[in-house]
């Protein structure tokens, strides 16, 4: 697990180029040359990816690389999935080849492969839809040269190059994992939780699974707009974790009950939920809304590797959202691609001024051994439902 708060200025000449990512979203921030305590501390990290971005540079692209590919639709990740090899793509106008160094895990990998996110969607189709790595090859009018640090998020990342188009990629200082969680993990809370939560200060939030990838910054989004944060977690590390980055009130729902809780501390009920788990939890958070509350359903972890049960609509809610003028809301990234710039500026800018943190996890701790190589993606789903991650789980594809 590594927590990070860095501080970047753009080293080299293409971070200076006219780029709506760069000239918006990170040069706003930038601070003075005397603030970069990260580049000494970094500087073999950032040899090494220089010399692997070089051999890219010099044309020894390969002909061949590895993906994983959806052969069957199911929500046992590890069983309709497969690694093979295929030919290198090649990028067209307007688009550019990313080889991947760093690959993000979400629950939603296994939505994808089930078809929930995608009816029409038929095997086999690519798997994953994050990463983070530099520009092997560009074709024209990109704008972005070759070598150039990128994140993105695009279908089929889950390989060793991914083709993107060139505006979905984010131009970044360097390769670095802690850059990657920002943009489905930070983007899906910063943006539900204001524009679906209505949060406001003063508010109570309750956030489940808020030690996880998503969860960990909407504890801080939350904190940083002046609500009062409560946390489900399931280990004391966990609660350690949540205190950390500002967690008013964590609750292993391992050693207290959730619902006893909420009710003795908070007996004029939660203004806003983040909800992620499903089941007997969406159950509890409905049960302990305040009046005018809001419910916001960002996914149903508890239930995405059966047959869904793990979201029950009670017959009850019509009543209980009528007696509260309360009200159940969902949220789907993707619904609100309009709001990503403004909101990558807000995150990047709270994350440069010390104000937000982003942890990763990439199996360091976990029984299998850290997550090195496209192979160890099955590895890091089940890890992931396992519920020992803090923070995002992150694959590393090489050294």
């Amino acid at each position: 697990m590594t927590v990070c708060s860095w501080t970047f200025e753009p080293k080299h000449p293409e971070y200076q180029q006219r780029n709506v990512w760069v000239e918006e979203v990170y040069r706003p921030y930038v601070l003075p040359r005397r603030t970069r305590s990260w580049y000494n501390v970094d500087q073999c990290q950032a040899t090494e990816q220089r010399t692997a971005r070089e051999s890219t540079m010099a044309g020894q692209l390969p002909k061949m690389m590895r993906k994983i590919v959806v052969t069957q639709l199911g929500s046992n990740f590890s069983q309709v999935t497969k690694l093979i090899e295929a030919p290198v793509p090649v990028p067209g106008p307007g688009q550019v080849l990313v080889r991947n160094r760093y690959v993000g895990i979400n629950a939603s990998d296994v939505n994808y492969t089930a078809g929930r996110y995608d009816s029409s969607a038929r095997p086999p189709f690519d798997a994953g839809f994050e990463g983070l790595g530099h520009i092997a090859a560009a074709g024209e009018n990109t704008g972005l040269k070759v070598g150039q640090p990128v994140v993105y998020l695009s279908m089929g990342a889950f390989a060793e190059y991914k083709v993107v188009e060139a505006k979905a990629v984010v131009p970044l200082p360097e390769e670095n994992p802690q850059y990657l969680p920002f943009m489905l993990s930070g983007l899906t809370a910063a943006i539900s939780l204001d524009k679906v939560g209505e949060i406001k200060k003063g508010n109570k939030v309750l956030i489940t699974a808020a030690a996880g990838g998503t969860g960990q910054f909407a504890v801080q989004w939350c904190k940083n707009a002046g609500c009062e944060v409560l946390g489900t977690c399931s280990t004391e590390d966990k609660v350690q974790f949540l205190k950390s980055i500002g967690c008013d009130r964590p609750i292993n729902y391992k050693k207290e009950d959730l619902n006893a809780v909420l009710k003795a501390e908070c007996p004029n009920g939660i203004d806003v939920v983040y909800e992620s788990v499903g089941g007997e939890v969406f159950e509890t958070c409905l049960n302990n809304l305040a009046i005018n509350g809001r419910l916001m359903v960002i996914g149903a972890i508890s239930g995405y590797t059966t047959d869904y049960s793990g979201f029950k609509a009670s017959s009850m809610l019509p009543l209980k959202m009528l007696q509260l003028s309360a009200s159940l809301r969902g949220f789907f990234l993707m619904h609100y691609r309009r709001d990503f710039k403004e909101y990558m500026m807000q995150l990047v800018g709270l994350y440069k001024e010390g104000k937000m943190t982003s942890t990763v996890d990439m199996g360091d701790k976990s029984s299998t051994g850290p997550f090195v190589g496209l192979d160890r993606v099955n590895d890091a789903v089940e890890y992931m439902y396992s519920s020992q991650n803090i923070g995002k789980i992150i694959v590393q594809l090489y050294k």
